[in-house]
């Protein structure tokens, strides 16, 4: 799954597997990111399933993101989605995105479905780039603050 994709900037990002090595990193960016964080513990009982894909982006030995989906049956659910603050808007969300989907389809998933704050307007556009479509919206879903969540599906 190693794919490395030339960024604007001539820089490349390895898209691989989340491993229990990369779970205090990947939770450090977590907490700097979310107001109500995963655990680095949350991350490693994830990882111990076999119906899950936690995937990181890496650049330059440092993880620049990660993207975590819950599978079941055929339909996968997004978790998280994370990109470093510095590397923001050089590809490295869109690369894990489709890395995600690529996984997804290989294990039969048909569906994605994933949770986004209202007004999370980089997150929402970088999802209906890649194919998402908004179908909903989860009243008051996020807390820290308060806010409602669009639902958003890829496939069918």
């Amino acid at each position: 799954m190693h794919s490395g994709a030339k960024r604007r900037n001539g820089s490349t990002c390895v898209i691989r597997p989340m491993t229990e090595a990369d779970v205090p990193a990947v939770a450090e960016l977590e907490a700097q990111i979310f107001s109500q964080p995963w655990s680095a513990q949350g991350f490693l009982d994830a990882l111990a399933l076999s119906d899950t894909v936690f995937l990181t982006a890496e650049e330059e030995g440092q993880i620049a993101g990660y993207i975590g989906m819950y599978l079941s049956v055929d339909e996968g659910e997004i978790t998280n989605v994370a990109v470093a603050p510095l590397m923001r808007r050089r590809g490295v969300g869109w690369e894990l995105l489709l890395e995600a989907k690529r996984e997804a389809e290989r294990r039969g998933i048909a569906r994605i479905v994933l949770e986004v704050r209202t007004s999370n307007e980089g997150a929402i556009a970088l999802y209906e780039k890649s194919g998402f479509s908004t179908v909903g919206i989860r009243k008051d879903f996020y807390e820290c603050p308060k806010e409602d969540a669009y639902i958003m599906i890829y496939g069918q």
